[in-house]
């Protein structure tokens, strides 16, 4: 017995004296420190953990207020990294804007500077008593690319009825001609055609080219601003207490040196994220339907051709009327009645020249070059919500080789749990993150009808349509996918998500696995209280 004693005293001390030196705080200390907070009050040593509301109330080196400082760090560094990668695919959309934009002004500006310069060469004189019309037609097509509240048809209807009073006067100087003789004019033409087809043909190219140009300028535009707006939407106190259990607590827990699952740090970022991940739908939509546009942008005549013909076309229209004048003088006398002769004697204006340059019906290299720039920047994006979770863990998770090696958010082991789906409802029993399913965020929800407006824009534009829908982004209440908006969820009991408890995640040590430092020291009061005991009942014995 005696010997049993001796023992059991020498396992005793041991225990209480071989291991009671304390846990240094050296490494907490320097890693808080070099985040900028200032050392005041951490400890030197591990104390007891009772004290914290997010890690392991076990031995730690985190104060209340340590923690409490990495939980505004946590927020802090995790809303700046969402806000930076949408910085950058902002930074992408408003390039591949500029691009564009850029590319279709100068457009605008080569073809109004062609028609000046092969005017004024082929037709002389007459140029000057037209220009003004031309003036107006490139300032609408500008105005209305820019967004103006300018009707495009009537716009170019304006253009050859004013071509045509001018024309008609120009070409008619032996008479007099006052305003109520040339509105009886421009009825005849409907009828009469003086310009041929060419009024009509352009209309159709140029509507379904400047319709597609700006509808697709604008998906850019809108697809930038939904970009900013979603990345700083703000995070939920669940999110944040997560990210901080994931990025700081093993600093506090002294197991630093391990970097979080694989799969746990998507199931942190898939939680805190669920709300954006919601607009990959319409996001995917979106890029498809813009990237038809970019199609109808090239074929069956590309936008480069259709604005840079402009001037060979007209000049066509203008030579066919003078071609044809007495004819259609006559058929409008007829109609309209003989106007008074001037007693003014001008020379006849003579024929133009077409001097216009041919454009070819193929897209240039510039324009193919831009279409396949922004096309190939569409379909990289098309993912990018759902992907931004797995984005955001590169550089926190552990490798392949660590699985049974990597912070599990209570120790260094494996992590069991499956990944949750995309999106807000796959999170109901996310077990790293608590969500209120019923409750989407509003911005989110006012951006994906904004996406789905600028979608259904495209679409008309891709038939040569346009059409101005009218903003209904503030009323979302049945938008989404069984979503409702704050008031209707907390009336009607039946859109609550039912309260199921947050999974327990064991973490089952691997065999022959080595005992964490700092981790069973936890126990040895415990053990010395039981051994205490034991040696007592055998000494009175």
């Amino acid at each position: 017995m005696g010997f049993v004693v001796l023992v059991l005293l020498c396992a005793l001390t041991g225990l209480v004296f071989g291991d009671s030196k304390p846990k240094p705080c050296s490494d907490i200390r320097h890693f808080y420190n070099s985040k900028g907070f200032n050392l005041n009050g951490v400890p030197q040593t591990v104390i007891s953990g009772e004290h914290l509301r997010v890690c392991s109330q076990g031995y730690t080196c985190c104060t209340s207020g340590m923690e409490e400082n990495l939980l505004n760090l946590s927020r802090r560094e995790f809303e700046t990294q969402v806000k930076e990668s949408g910085r950058t695919l902002q930074a992408s959309l408003n390039g591949q804007f500029k691009s564009f934009d850029d590319f279709f002004l100068e457009l605008l500006n080569r073809s109004e500077a062609s028609l000046q310069t092969s005017f004024q060469t082929g037709f002389g004189p007459l140029f000057s008593q037209i220009a003004k019309a031309f003036q107006d037609l490139f300032s609408d097509l500008r105005r209305y690319y820019r967004g103006s509240n300018v009707n495009l048809e009537e716009a170019l209807n304006e253009f050859w009825a004013r071509l045509l009073e001018r024309l008609f006067k120009a070409l008619n100087p032996q008479y007099i001609i006052g305003e109520e003789y040339l509105e009886c004019v421009a009825k005849q033409s409907e009828t009469l055609k003086p310009f041929g087809d060419t009024p009509r043909e352009l209309k159709t190219k140029i509507t379904r080219t400047v319709i597609a140009a700006r509808t697709f300028a604008q998906g850019l535009v809108i697809s930038g601003e939904a970009v900013r707006k979603v990345s700083q939407v703000s995070l939920s106190t669940e999110c944040v207490h997560a990210v901080m259990k994931m990025t700081y607590c093993p600093h506090c827990s002294g197991v630093a040196f391990a970097k979080p699952c694989s799969n746990y740090c998507k199931n942190v970022m898939k939680g805190c994220l669920a709300n954006q991940a919601d607009l990959d739908s319409e996001w995917r939509n979106l890029a498809d339907a813009m990237l038809e546009v970019v199609d109808k942008l090239s074929r069956p005549y590309s936008v480069d051709s259709v604005v840079l013909s402009l001037p060979k076309r007209i000049a066509e229209a203008i030579l066919y009327m003078q071609d044809n004048l007495n004819t259609f003088n006559n058929k409008v006398f007829q109609a309209c009645g003989s106007p008074t002769q001037s007693s003014k004697t001008e020379d006849q204006i003579k024929r133009g020249r077409n001097t216009a340059e041919e454009v070819s019906g193929t897209p240039g290299a510039q324009l193919e070059k831009v279409l396949s720039d922004v096309s190939r920047m569409l379909r990289d994006i098309m993912q990018y919500w759902v992907h931004l979770p797995r984005k955001l863990c590169v550089d926190r998770e552990s490798g392949p080789s660590e699985a049974d090696r990597c912070w599990n958010g209570m120790s260094v082991d494996r992590y069991l749990p499956e990944v949750m789906g995309d999106g807000l409802a796959s999170q109901i029993n996310n077990p790293e993150v608590e969500i209120d399913i019923t409750k989407p965020d509003m911005t989110v929800r006012k951006q994906i009808m904004q996406l789905k407006i600028m979608i259904n824009r495209l679409k008309y534009a891709i038939n040569g349509n346009d059409v101005d829908f009218q903003d209904t982004s503030d009323d979302i209440s049945g938008s989404g996918s069984g979503m409702c908006a704050d008031d209707q969820c907390s009336r009607d009991p039946r859109l609550t998500a039912p309260n199921t408890d947050k999974p327990k995640v064991y973490a089952y040590p691997s065999e022959n696995k080595k005992v964490v430092n700092g981790r069973s020291s936890q126990n040895l009061p415990c053990v010395s209280l039981y051994l205490l005991s034991l040696v007592t009942v055998l000494l009175r014995r």
